[in-house]
């Protein structure tokens, strides 16, 4: 009781400063779904990337640097996830480590021990088990300035932490809200898994990506990205899936308008 105390205290401390124009600045120029939130959700925003920021150990590797841009922009992105729910701070993340691009990995595969690795040797991120995000700086920032729409490096890893905060590590499902919507999550995902996956295995490629068969786990980062960075299509051609991840998310982005004056130079 005392730590939650001591926690909400220091949060309340936290989100009675006013927000700074220099973070303001920072989201408006690489955080392109921010534009799209309403007043409301661009206000909540703000306040989970201030305890974001503050809250987790912060670590440049192979000689990068970490500025306030590179912690407000993989926050923004981060948060936005969480924007339509109730009291989640990713509080069993702590640390972030980035690099300047994408690194070396370890060869090891320990994906069962709890650990996501993407690509291979060379990687852009990995979410661990109750451990770190590790994130590729240019990455991540191609990411929040929507330069390749339908691919986000932080909504993927960040995805991946949301599926963790089950207790069961990875297995493409989050915790949700109650029995109706884990039993309509499984009716309506699990089949749409199985069905990417044989589609991808006999060359038939769509709109959800062949790296989403890789794992259920995958499936549902990957579901995330095309949720966020897609959602017409996917609620075009995958209406059930893009209703059960409205559902689970709060948020409706295919309803969301363009940002005017969109990419920023």
């Amino acid at each position: 009781m005392t730590l939650a105390w001591l926690k909400q205290r220091r949060r309340a401390k936290l989100l009675a400063q006013p927000f700074l124009s220099a973070w303001e600045g920072i989201i408006e120029a690489n955080v392109f779904h921010d534009q799209q939130l309403d007043p409301e959700q661009r206000a909540k925003l703000r306040q989970l990337v201030a305890i974001f920021v503050a809250e987790k150990h912060w670590e440049g590797c192979h000689g990068l640097a970490i500025s306030d841009e590179i912690k407000v922009t993989i926050a923004a992105q981060a948060c936005l996830l969480v924007v339509g729910l109730d009291e989640v701070y990713f509080d069993h993340v702590v640390s972030i480590l980035v690099y300047p691009t994408a690194y070396v990995g370890a060869e090891t595969e320990i994906s069962r021990a709890g650990v996501v690795i993407e690509g291979g040797q060379a990687r852009m991120g990995e979410a661990w088990y109750r451990g770190p995000v590790v994130l590729s700086w240019a990455d991540a920032l191609a990411g929040g300035r929507h330069e390749q729409p339908g691919h986000n490096l932080v909504l993927h890893e960040f995805a991946h932490q949301l599926d963790m905060m089950n207790g069961r590590r990875i297995d493409g499902t989050p915790r949700l809200q109650n029995s109706t919507q884990y039993r309509r999550w499984g009716e309506v995902l699990q089949p749409e898994y199985e069905k990417l996956i044989n589609d991808c295995e006999h060359g038939r490629r769509g709109f959800i990506d062949c790296y989403g068969a890789t794992s259920v786990g995958e499936f549902f980062a990957v579901l995330t990205e095309s949720f966020f960075e897609r959602p017409a299509i996917l609620r075009q051609y995958h209406l059930e899936t893009y209703e059960v991840l409205r559902d689970f998310y709060q948020l409706d982005p295919a309803s969301w308008p363009t940002p005017p004056q969109w990419p920023h130079k």
